[in-house]
């Protein structure tokens, strides 16, 4: 092997950076700056055919590792319509009018809603294969709770921050932060007529007010213990507030939705 490998003839080791192309044992400048393609080339072969086989080469290998890592479903960096309302996004309203904004807040892009006695998300169509990105991630912070809020009874059933996921038109899961229910409860929550929801209480009470919180929950796996079976796309996400039935406030903060692959 090695006699047929010396006949193709000699490798060296280049730059391909601009118009660089020094050997390595040149000191390229390139390789001083840590910037530039370093590759090997055999003598004789011509410099096109080794930036071919490069760019080919690194298409190929790279393409499934980036492109299959993240779909993003909020960042708030995308600017928002005439109503204020984030790009891609739709309000909705169900009691009272809507208090929210895309703020900064730190480093961070962030979604704040603000309820007084009322109702309001934004909602946004998605198409998520939870087979291949189980796995939901997201920031918030809470700085005000709904006083005597509980997701188990219709009377108190406000929570500051919600965070809905749509799989068909009758099933859905909540990831809620609410106010006295224990945090890791999974069960149902009040839902219109021929609907089931979920709920999973991600965080409970007031000990992390103001806090941003970074949340990961395995929505594939979620969905299995809750419905029993495999689950759908997500078809739709909504974050939402509310207040009206306990006739307090809330404030929440929203920030870097995604879903990842793990």
């Amino acid at each position: 092997k090695e006699d047929r490998r010396q006949k193709k003839g000699n490798f060296k080791v280049i730059c391909l950076f601009s118009d660089c192309r020094l050997l390595f044992s040149e000191r390229c400048p390139c390789l001083t700056k840590q910037v530039g393609v370093f590759c090997l080339r055999r003598d004789g072969m011509s410099t096109f055919n080794l930036v071919r086989s490069v760019v080919i080469g690194s298409v190929l290998l790279a393409a499934p590792l980036w492109a299959a890592e993240r779909t993003v479903i909020a960042d708030f960096s995308s600017g928002i319509d005439a109503a204020g309302v984030p790009s891609g996004w739709k309000l909705k309203e169900k009691s009272g009018k809507a208090v929210f904004a895309v703020v900064k807040d730190g480093d961070m892009n962030a979604l704040r809603l603000r309820s007084a006695k009322t109702s309001f998300s934004i909602q946004k169509e998605v198409k998520i294969d939870v087979k291949q990105f189980p796995i939901l991630t997201w920031k918030w912070k809470v700085t005000d709770l709904p006083r005597g809020g509980n997701f188990r009874k219709s009377k108190t059933d406000d929570q500051a921050a919600q965070l809905f996921l749509a799989f068909t038109k009758t099933k859905a899961i909540v990831y809620i932060w609410d106010s006295t229910a224990p945090q890791g409860l999974m069960e149902d929550a009040p839902a219109p007529p021929f609907m089931t929801i979920k709920a999973v209480v991600v965080r409970s009470g007031p000990s992390e007010l103001g806090k941003w919180i970074t949340e990961s929950r395995n929505v594939y796996e979620d969905y299995k213990k809750l419905f029993g079976d495999e689950p759908p796309e997500v078809s739709g996400v909504r974050l939402q507030t509310n207040s009206q039935h306990t006739g307090t406030s809330a404030e929440s903060f929203f920030a870097d939705v995604a879903f990842r692959n793990q």
